[in-house]
């Protein structure tokens, strides 16, 4: 009888799950090998089940999910397109109505390029970006030639997460069976699939948003990270923030003081008022001032200060339907 044969995944399962005294984590190299085997179809699902729920009980260190970035970047197949901002919507919104849409139409409306990416809606009682797109007239694309059209076209593009990488789609759809949120949804916010001039992300847990910048360290991009609303790329205007940048390889930290009091969240979101905001026939001071504050966090990423972020962005949201 011949001897059984380790699978070769079970080496990463072991490496996260051998106790408290033999665990540790992943090396840079080790999760973008990882990574590469999860894409590539080269691991069983109980192997993919107990990696993600390891990695989640553990929580992810920046080189774990530089090494997974890595790993997806290379298997994007994708033509060269300009893009300014990279924006991951993946969260949904259940406290206050998706503010951040109406900012990052108004910012392509102004000729910013937007590549918007996401994972369905995978929490009910949440609404998404993906409930917006056709209010909003925003294309969702199916191939990356359509996303170069409709960003040379209107600026802004989104594209699920499904089209072009589906593998880690079905570990976001895990979540209904494993219980918990799996470690992609974080991973996804770093992707920038079109390598963006800027890469905005949005990490709500407490501790999270550091390992997020020193991720992009080490990846050497220039991002932004924020704790947005909801874990949505929304800054919060009656909240001071911390805002954690990488630029060229350097980590830096900016504070972001609250423009006004704190206000009594909705009773229900209804996005029939976010499209009247839009359409200005409803003023509603905190979403006017946390669509400001999100744009002038797309601009401070493009490279303005803040104060004259602050000020071009007024600029563009008065000029949203005539640019």
């Amino acid at each position: 009888m011949s001897e059984s044969i380790e699978h070769p995944f079970a080496s990463f399962v072991r490496i996260l799950g051998k106790g408290q005294k033999g665990s540790r984590g992943l090396t840079q190299e080790e999760a973008y090998t990882a990574m590469g085997m999860l894409l590539d179809g080269k691991v069983e699902d109980t192997q993919l089940g107990a990696f993600l729920m390891l990695l989640r009980f553990k929580e992810e260190t920046p080189e774990e999910l530089a090494g997974f970035t890595q790993a997806v970047r290379e298997r994007v197949s994708a033509p060269a397109i300009s893009v300014d901002i990279d924006w991951p919507a993946y969260a949904g919104k259940r406290r206050q109505l998706p503010w951040f849409m109406l900012a990052a139409k108004a910012l392509a409306n102004n000729g910013v390029r937007i590549l918007m990416h996401g994972g369905g809606r995978h929490t009910a009682g949440r609404m998404y970006a993906e409930d917006l797109l056709d209010a909003l007239a925003i294309q969702s694309c199916n191939s990356w030639d359509e996303v170069a059209e409709h960003i040379e076209r209107d600026h802004i593009a989104f594209i699920p997460l499904g089209v072009w990488m589906p593998r880690l789609q079905r570990m976001i759809d895990l979540r209904n069976t494993l219980g918990l949120r799996s470690p992609v949804h974080s991973l996804a916010r770093l992707l920038n699939p079109l390598s963006a001039r800027c890469g905005l992300q949005s990490i709500f847990h407490p501790g999270y948003q550091a390992v997020h910048q020193q991720a992009n360290v080490i990846l050497g991009d220039h991002a932004l990270v924020i704790k947005g609303d909801g874990g949505e790329i929304e800054v919060r205007p009656d909240t001071t923030d911390q805002l954690l940048g990488a630029t060229d390889g350097q980590a830096w930290t900016e504070e972001w003081p609250a423009q006004i009091g704190r206000q009594v969240k909705p009773q229900s979101l209804d996005a029939e008022r976010l499209l009247a905001v839009w359409q200005g026939t409803e003023q509603d001071l905190y979403a006017e001032q946390a669509i400001l504050a999100t744009m002038a966090l797309a601009l401070r990423g493009l490279g303005r200060e803040r104060d004259v972020a602050f000020s071009e962005a007024t600029q563009m949201w008065e000029k949203r339907h005539s640019a």
